[in-house]
């Protein structure tokens, strides 16, 4: 059923933080900060990945792929946050929303199925460590990278598509960036069907993930329990649990946000988890990976050395 005062809009005001202008200098300040730690973490964890030559192996170039990709969603999102909190006009053209939603979703897509690709070689390299090498074969690598990226990109487009098949709003004022949550609750015609095709599609994208990484973890745990030597079992754990870690923080954040019907919507707590995965899940994936990873201190503490030296 169609609503009242419904128009187009050629420009979305992003509301973010306008409620709370008291804090707006302590905002800009904490979302400094970790956008600053996001950046130098991710970057030094794909350049130190690049230039260190013990870190030439499947699993660190998988994980370079996705410091190049948290790095990437931070970017798109903080920046434009962080400008609407110190300036008055908050104003986002639409085609400017569109291709912000657009580059936003195909990196949240390409880390949630990178997510995956890692979990099942972290499985080879703990379940065959001997094979390891050759199954993971490079060809394999870029291939399956390649995979994560188009995958993402055509995920994103359907995603794209469905946004702008919204004839009007009822208000041009959406949360913190475009988001089809948040425009789906503007829109003036029933967008039922539009809300279920996102459902079904991140549901499946959550499933199959979430099943890949599952049956991944089930062998490995396996696998370690059955190592006799405790020095074994403590660095195959101790890259599982980095990666598990990882995993539970940007899947629990994804389902709470977009695998739930829209009736459960609230703007204070979709508020909070959409700060939480465009802003501290970027930042903590380099701390996770490189604080329990002991090749990646080496490599970092070989690289500030020679800095320091030269």
């Amino acid at each position: 059923m169609e609503k009242g005062n419904c128009s187009t809009a050629s420009d979305f005001i992003l509301q973010g933080f306008s409620d709370l202008p008291e804090l707006s200098v302590f905002l800009s300040l904490v979302l400094l900060l970790i956008y600053g730690v996001t950046v130098m973490g991710n970057l030094d964890m794909s350049t130190v990945i690049q230039v260190s030559s013990q870190l030439h192996t499947p699993m660190y170039f998988f994980l370079s792929h996705l410091s190049i990709v948290d790095f990437c969603y931070s970017t798109i999102i903080v920046p434009k946050m962080l400008a609407n909190i110190l300036v008055k006009e908050k104003a986002i053209s639409f085609w400017g929303c569109m291709v912000q939603f657009y580059l936003f979703c195909t990196c949240v897509v390409t880390e949630v199925t990178l997510l995956a690709v890692m979990a099942y070689d972290h499985f080879v390299a703990i379940c065959y460590p001997l094979l390891y090498m050759v199954i993971m074969s490079q060809k394999l690598c870029l291939g399956l990278v390649s995979v994560c990226y188009l995958y993402s990109a055509v995920c994103s487009l359907i995603h794209m598509c469905l946004a702008l098949e919204i004839p009007a709003y009822i208000s041009n004022v959406v949360n913190h960036f475009s988001e089809l949550p948040s425009l789906f609750s503007l829109a003036c015609s029933d967008v039922s069907v539009k809300e279920l095709v996102v459902y079904i599609v991140t549901t499946f994208n959550e499933i199959i993930t979430i099943m890949i990484i599952l049956t991944s973890s089930l062998f490995i745990l396996i696998t370690i329990l059955r190592m006799h030597s405790a020095e074994g079992r403590h660095k195959a754990f101790s890259i599982f649990a980095s990666h598990f870690m990882a995993i539970n923080v940007f899947h629990g954040t994804i389902l709470f946000f977009y695998c739930r019907p829209s009736s459960d919507y609230s703007l204070e707590s979709d508020k909070v988890a959409t700060v939480f995965y465009t802003v501290v899940i970027p930042m903590l994936n380099p701390l996770i990976y490189s604080l329990r990873n002991k090749d990646v201190k080496a490599a970092l503490r070989k690289m500030a050395g020679f800095k320091i030296s030269s």
